[in-house]
């Protein structure tokens, strides 16, 4: 199969099937189904920014980050919904060791890194 059509497959079976429900994932890690898809193996020395270009596909984790702040907009702006009101609640003292991530740390570095106010999300 030539390379844009795998990367045209990518794009329309594979990263949907990925995305589906991770609005609620506290995921900060790529894929490394490109490689694969690439027929590329680590001993080729081949960089990732190189396949994505090949296939014409942007990062996993730049996509998920989309989706979570379009997730996390929509729950900010539901007026009383359930899901907001369970963002504050606090699990109580926490174990020994490091702390879960949590979705709401995950949305916390993601406003950051994309600049964005938490009041402006609630517009």
């Amino acid at each position: 199969m030539p390379i844009p059509i795998k990367g045209k497959v990518y794009k329309t079976a594979v990263r949907p099937a990925l995305r589906y429900g991770s609005e609620c994932w506290p995921l900060m890690e790529g894929m490394k189904m490109l490689r694969w898809s690439g027929g590329v193996t680590c001993l080729d020395k081949v960089r990732n920014e190189y396949i994505r270009g090949t296939l014409r596909v942007r990062p996993i984790p730049e996509k998920l980050l989309e989706t979570r702040l379009r997730w996390y907009g929509h729950v900010m702006r539901c007026p009383d919904h359930v899901t907001k009101r369970l963002l504050d609640i606090n699990t109580g003292p926490r174990e020994r060791g490091r702390p879960r991530l949590t979705w709401k740390s995950v949305i916390d570095k993601d406003l950051q890194k994309a600049k964005i106010d938490p009041q402006t999300t609630q517009d």
